[in-house]
């Protein structure tokens, strides 16, 4: 029975440790596994009942404590079942409309990765009107030289150190910039989407850096990025689309302040999970790959697509704008508390990002001064 008791407190040390507001790999890593810890944990709340044993003091204390860290982990990840209310509502076949709907894939691709067939079978086959790659260099660029034709308007920013991307687009695009926000290693994509019904849509791209040993010791960058974006979109009264590895997952504490804040949507709450990183370990698995939007967009599709040799998977999207859904979406509330949250967030990331000499985009700069100097 000792076994099952180290399997419990286990599950109750990483429930709780990762209640710890802090910004190390160490403690944000907690974050990710829900669904394992979970799982772990009601393996742990099964045998415990059905053990024939006799109950100590210590005994009735890890089982109490079991209970809390299963209703906490139960409550971070039940939103994204079908049990949950929509967040998005689901487009119905009567009201499809395809000039105002836009499709997209998103693919972390791997760089050593030289399956590049299988990603370029996904694209021939859906003909999404945008396709994001994600760790994609100058191999992957000339290897998806045979898309080009289908996609007039592309972005590419071919990197070596897993931080390159490639926009590639049916549809015009208008204002574009390549922007290092934070970092002059980590690039994100910043441009305008014009929809066939001459509808324009805001597109950023991301893909910060994870908190982890050999990436980021912690989340401060990644974190300060998201929200930077988020605070910028929060003042736009246009169309929106975020996108990309994200490198956390949907019930984070960082993405749940970034919806809020920006006043974004996402999807997949009240539907499933789509878990599209490690592609090669299906018992731990997690989503790391995102699409954010707008509440004037309603759901047509959203899946994840097969294996294309990556340690994602990448994400096949379908949306639909119309007045008619932003009238009965509503944007996650958000409080003051969550206002300077985020800019204590985004000031850290900045004046980390100074420290290490490296790029600090003046724009972003300026507008938080101009804030703080107006509160």
């Amino acid at each position: 029975m000792l076994w099952v008791e180290i399997i419990a407190v286990f599950v109750i040390w990483l429930s709780f440790w990762s209640l710890i507001p802090r910004d190390e790999w160490w403690f944000r890593g907690a974050d990710f596994p829900r669904l394992q810890i979970l799982f772990l944990g009601l393996v742990a709340f099964v045998l415990m009942l059905v053990w024939d044993w006799t109950w100590q003091t210590k005994d009735y204390v890890i089982f109490v404590l079991l209970c809390a860290a299963l209703a906490y982990q139960i409550k971070m990840v039940l939103p994204y079942t079908f049990v949950w209310k929509k967040q998005v509502k689901q487009v119905e076949p009567e009201e499809l409309n395809p000039s105002q709907q836009i499709s997209l894939i998103v693919s972390n691709v791997l760089t050593p990765n030289n399956k590049y067939y299988l990603l370029i079978e996904h694209i021939q086959q859906l003909k999404p009107d945008l396709v994001l790659t994600l760790e994609s260099d100058q191999v992957w660029e000339n290897e998806l030289k045979v898309i080009e034709s289908d996609y007039p308007y592309r972005v590419p920013v071919p990197l070596d150190n897993l931080y390159g991307m490639h926009l590639y687009s049916r549809l015009p695009l208008q204002d574009t910039e390549i922007k290092f926000i934070l970092s002059d290693e980590i690039p994100s994509i910043h441009t305008t989407v014009i929809l066939p019904s001459g509808q324009p849509v805001q597109l950023y791209c991301l893909h910060p850096k994870p908190p982890s040993p050999t990436e980021a010791k912690d989340s401060t960058l990644r974190d300060a990025e998201l929200l930077i974006v988020g605070d910028q979109i929060k003042d736009l009264d246009e169309s929106c689309i975020v996108m990309g590895d994200l490198n956390d997952v949907a019930w984070s504490r960082t993405t749940r302040l970034f919806q809020r804040i920006s006043g974004l949507l996402d999807p997949r709450v009240g539907r499933h999970f789509i878990n599209t990183f490690h592609a090669d370990y299906p018992l731990l698995r997690w989503s790391l790959d995102h699409v954010f939007h707008s509440t004037d967009f309603a759901l047509v599709k959203m899946e994840r697509l097969p294996h294309i040799g990556s340690d994602h998977f990448p994400v096949y999207t379908v949306l639909q704008s119309g007045r008619k859904f932003e009238a009965v979406q509503q944007e996650l509330e958000k409080t003051a508390a969550d206002e300077e949250e985020a800019q204590e967030a985004i000031q850290e990331g900045i004046e980390k990002a100074e420290r290490e000499e490296k790029t600090v985009t003046d724009e972003i700069a300026q507008d938080y001064k101009d804030q703080m100097q107006t509160k």
